[in-house]
């Protein structure tokens, strides 16, 4: 995973609540075994018609969108089945932040785990960044993990929580693997011990 210390990007918007992890990353694309290339397929019932053509007035579709790497959603995020599918299908995507007023706890979970920051904000300063994002073209966003602040280069400023832990493994871009290898070794001495005593 790659350390998450501090971003700008271009914002996209996805004024919708209660995007389930189905919406993501539908079921019938969830049969590769790596962790890349869903990207192609992230929202794909929104993104394209029946035909298989691009919905053009779907934000992701936009041109002014394109490469934008900080998603703005409503409530309830993430939501419905567990699948870790939809934060690998956001990341190939190149979406590196979501905003929104509140996630699903194991969709939550698992973009920390995957190096994507869900970052957390009241509806108020949510509809802000709507307007803004949808007024001005090329809209981007600071978002500081240092400070756990959000904000434009208008001085509209946002803090948010994150709890430590996560804070410090997006820091250090560390994996569950990466901090188990910062013990690899105490874990060798034990592996050693155990062959000795064995």
């Amino acid at each position: 995973m790659e350390p998450f210390v501090k971003l700008t990007g271009v914002v996209a918007p996805l004024d919708r609540t209660n995007i389930d992890t189905d919406a993501i990353i539908p079921k019938q694309f969830l049969k590769r075994i790596e962790k890349t290339g869903f990207g192609q397929f992230l929202f794909f019932e929104f993104r394209f018609d029946e035909a298989g053509e691009p919905i053009k007035d779907f934000a992701l579709n936009q041109p002014r969108y394109k490469n934008a790497s900080i998603l703005l959603s409503r409530a309830n995020f993430g939501c419905g089945s567990s699948r870790e599918h939809a934060p690998w299908a956001l990341s190939d995507f190149g979406f590196k932040a979501i905003i929104a007023p509140s996630f699903a706890d194991i969709f939550y979970n698992n973009c920390l785990n995957n190096g994507i920051l869900p970052i957390r904000l009241s509806d108020e300063a949510v509809s802000q960044f709507f307007v803004k994002t949808e007024t001005i073209e090329g809209y981007q966003l600071v978002v500081d993990l240092v400070e756990k602040k959000v904000f434009d280069k208008d001085g509209l400023e946002f803090s948010f929580e994150l709890d430590e832990f996560y804070r410090n493994k997006l820091l250090k871009g560390l994996d569950d693997i990466g901090l188990t290898l910062l013990h690899e070794d105490k874990i060798l001495e034990f592996e050693n011990n155990h062959k000795i005593n064995s």
